[in-house]
């Protein structure tokens, strides 16, 4: 069992990985992703949320082959991708695709956004100059662009349409799982609610498994199934997205989660924002025990010096802090003094809630 699934169930498991940069020896290791746990089931949204400097997007590259890892393992399904040849694994990572934050990195400015779209298939060989046009054609029909944007250019198209052809690339080779690195990060708020009912249709439609990288705690939470935070390469709380959203159970997440904005709160409701104070650590020179204790609000000296181990505290959710159960009553004391007064209604597909 890892992060609470069954192995047989899930399409990626991730076992103690860690990925780092520079070298030791001179005393310039950075280790960008340090003894990182958990399994996401096939068809499932996985969320991973943190700051910038977390981690998130090494461990995404990781995740589809893009970077191997220095120690611990990632599986796909039941298979090592990291024990293929070059060849191999170039054929195995056709079903690992990633889609990144800036849609115009992704493009070649000469390219028309058909061309760029058909490349994938141009790389792989597969079909006739006629069948790639046509299955381009259909994705960019998939992701709600019409057929007149294929002959622009990227700079002749909106952010959010170059986002939806960047998404209708990564499908061109049929994948199973895909890495959503910051895709909204970019777009305005209208934008991003469209682009998140985009991926739940593409989900339902071709049966995909998410991974949704992201540093808003909102939108992680309305699109994902469940969520992992990550703080300074280390995976600090999972759970059930709506739980995670709703009672934070690590300090690390309570302050993301207070500083997500509310419209018109109720007075009585009201959250306190968490101000975090302390300097955020070296990378290259990460603090002893708790990797949170320099800016943590609810410190002891035991975070100074003891790591905490991630356990199951409820069912289906783990977290790494000493004193979490002190977290968990002061919820649940909270829960009781609001009885009766019930909870919001998060609507039938969630994203909803975003515009």
């Amino acid at each position: 069992m890892i992060g609470g699934i069954s192995s047989g169930q899930a399409a990626l498991k991730v076992d103690n990985l860690h990925v780092s940069f520079g070298n030791a020896r001179r005393g310039s290791l950075i280790r960008a992703v340090d003894g990182v746990s958990f399994s996401v089931r096939k068809g499932e949204i996985f969320g991973v949320i943190g700051e910038s400097g977390s981690g998130k997007s090494t461990l995404g590259r990781c995740l589809v082959g893009l970077l191997s890892p220095s120690d611990g393992g990632v599986l796909h399904g039941d298979i090592d991708p990291f024990k293929f040849s070059r060849r191999e694994m170039n054929r195995h990572r056709r079903k690992y695709q990633i889609v990144s934050q800036d849609p115009n990195a992704a493009f070649d400015p000469r390219m028309t956004i058909l061309q760029s779209v058909c490349e994938p298939l141009n790389i792989a060989g597969e079909g006739t100059r006629a069948e790639r046009r046509e299955k381009a054609f259909a994705m960019l029909d998939r992701v709600s662009l019409s057929p007149e944007m294929a002959n622009r250019y990227p700079h002749e198209i909106s952010g959010g349409q170059k986002q939806r052809a960047n998404i209708a690339r990564a499908l061109m080779l049929d994948p199973t799982v895909i890495v959503c690195d910051e895709v909204v990060a970019a777009l305005d708020v209208s934008i991003q609610a469209d682009m998140l009912n985009l991926f739940s249709r593409l989900q339902e439609q071709l049966g995909l498994t998410y991974v949704f990288i992201s540093h808003d705690l909102r939108v992680v939470s309305h699109i994902s199934d469940r969520v992992a935070v990550m703080y300074f390469g280390k995976i600090v709380e999972v759970g059930p997205a709506h739980a995670v959203m709703e009672t934070p159970l690590h300090p690390y997440t309570e302050a993301l989660r207070s500083a997500e904005p509310e419209i018109t709160p109720a007075a009585n409701d009201a959250k306190q924002r968490i101000i975090l104070q302390g300097e955020i650590p070296s990378a290259l020179s990460p603090p002893s025990g708790c990797r949170f204790h320099t800016r943590c609000p609810r410190v002891r000296d035991m975070c100074r010096t003891e790591e905490p181990k991630q356990r199951e505290l409820l069912p289906g959710r783990h977290v790494a802090c000493h004193f979490a159960e002190e977290m968990l009553a002061q919820s649940e004391g909270r829960g009781a003094g609001h009885a009766g007064r019930g909870t919001a209604d998060r609507g039938a597909s969630g994203t909803e809630a975003l515009t």
